[in-house]
C-alpha cells in the first residue's frame, strides 16, 4: 500500500457514503462510484492480531451499541480474505463488537489485501483518527512499527500523520515504571503529566512524584515544580558530596605532599597518587607505609 494512502488517513480507504447510492440486494450493497460493500457473516470474521487498543471504554461501546441497534452500521468495516470463507478484520474492531452483542448475522465490509504490516498500519490509524488510543497503547503501537517491522520513528511519523518528535516523545512514556504506566492507561493522570515525571532522573524520584500528583491532584504545572525541587535538592547534595571529596583530597595533600585526586562511584571509588620520579616513589610509599 502507498504511503500517500496511509498518510491521508482511513477516510482515504473507505469510500464517501453521500457520493454513492445503496442498493441491497441478497448479499452486497451496490456501489456505483466505488468499490462494493459485501455483507459478511459475523461468523467468518477474525480479530485484528496487531489490534493496538487493549482498552474498551463501556460508556462509549454502550453508545455505539444503541447507534447500531437504532440506525444500523453506517460505516463499513475492513477485512482482508484469508481463505474462501474466513476474513481478519483490519479495522472496525468496535463496530465488530458491537455487532457480536447485537448478534448480527451479518455486518458491511470493504475487502482489503494486506499484509501484517498494512494491518497495523490501518488499526493504528483507525483508532487515533476515530477514539484516540490511550497514550500507553499509541506508544506500543509505534513500538510495534519500529522494532517488528523495522521502520523509523521518522517513517512512522509519516504514516500516522504526525511529526517524529511527536512519536518520539511519546514513544518515552514507555520508560515509565508500570504504575505510572497503567494510571494513563485508565486516564488518572494526562500525558503532560507523566511527561513531567519523565523530567526526573531516577525510577524512584518518579515515582515519589507520581503519588504526590495522585495524593495532592497536581496540575502539570505543580508537577513540573516538584520535579524542580527535586532536581535543586539532587544538585544541592552533589555540591555537597563534592566540597566533602575536595576536602579530603586536600588534606592527602598537605600529608603526601603531592597532588591528589579522589574519584567516586556511589560507596566506592579510586585515589589517584601522583608522582613525578623513582625518588619520589619510593617517599610515597615510605609516608604511606609509615602511616
Amino acid at each position: 500500500m502507498a504511503n500517500g494512502i496511509l498518510g491521508r488517513g482511513l477516510s482515504s480507504l473507505i469510500p464517501n457514503r453521500n457520493a454513492k447510492d445503496y442498493r441491497e440486494s441478497s448479499n452486497v450493497i451496490i456501489d456505483d462510484t466505488a468499490e462494493k460493500v459485501r455483507q459478511i457473516p459475523l461468523s467468518q470474521i477474525e480479530a485484528n492480531p496487531w489490534q493496538p487498543r487493549q482498552n474498551f471504554d463501556y460508556g462509549d461501546q454502550e453508545d455505539l451499541v444503541n447507534s447500531i441497534k437504532k440506525h444500523g452500521i453506517l460505516q463499513p468495516l475492513i477485512v482482508t480474505q484469508k481463505t474462501s470463507a474466513s476474513y481478519q478484520l483490519i479495522a472496525g474492531e468496535r463496530r465488530l463488537r458491537a455487532a457480536k452483542i447485537l448478534e448480527l448475522t451479518t455486518v458491511p465490509c470493504l475487502v482489503r489485501i494486506a499484509e501484517d504490516l498494512e494491518k497495523l498500519e490501518l488499526s493504528l490509524i483507525e483508532n487515533i483518527q476515530r477514539t484516540n488510543l490511550n497514550p500507553i497503547e499509541e506508544a506500543q503501537a509505534y513500538f510495534k512499527l519500529i522494532e517488528e517491522f523495522g521502520l523509523t520513528q521518522e517513517a512512522v511519523a509519516e504514516k500516522v500523520g504526525k511529526n517524529r518528535a511527536t512519536i518520539a516523545n511519546t514513544l518515552r512514556l514507555l520508560e515509565l515504571p508500570e504504575v505510572i504506566q497503567q494510571a494513563l492507561r485508565d486516564r488518572r493522570i494526562t500525558t503532560g503529566h507523566a511527561k513531567a515525571v519523565l523530567s526526573a532522573e531516577s525510577e524512584s524520584e518518579r515515582i515519589k512524584i507520581f503519588e504526590k500528583i495522585i495524593k495532592n491532584d497536581l496540575t502539570v504545572r505543580q508537577s513540573e515544580g516538584e520535579v524542580k525541587k527535586i532536581k535543586v535538592k539532587t544538585h544541592f547534595r552533589t555540591a555537597q558530596k563534592d566540597l566533602e571529596l575536595k576536602d579530603k583530597e586536600d588534606r592527602l595533600q598537605q600529608s603526601l605532599g603531592t597532588k591528589v585526586s579522589i574519584t567516586k562511584r556511589g560507596a566506592t571509588g579510586q585515589i589517584n597518587i601522583e608522582f613525578y620520579s623513582l625518588e619520589e616513589l619510593n617517599n610515597l610509599v615510605n609516608k604511606i607505609a609509615r602511616q
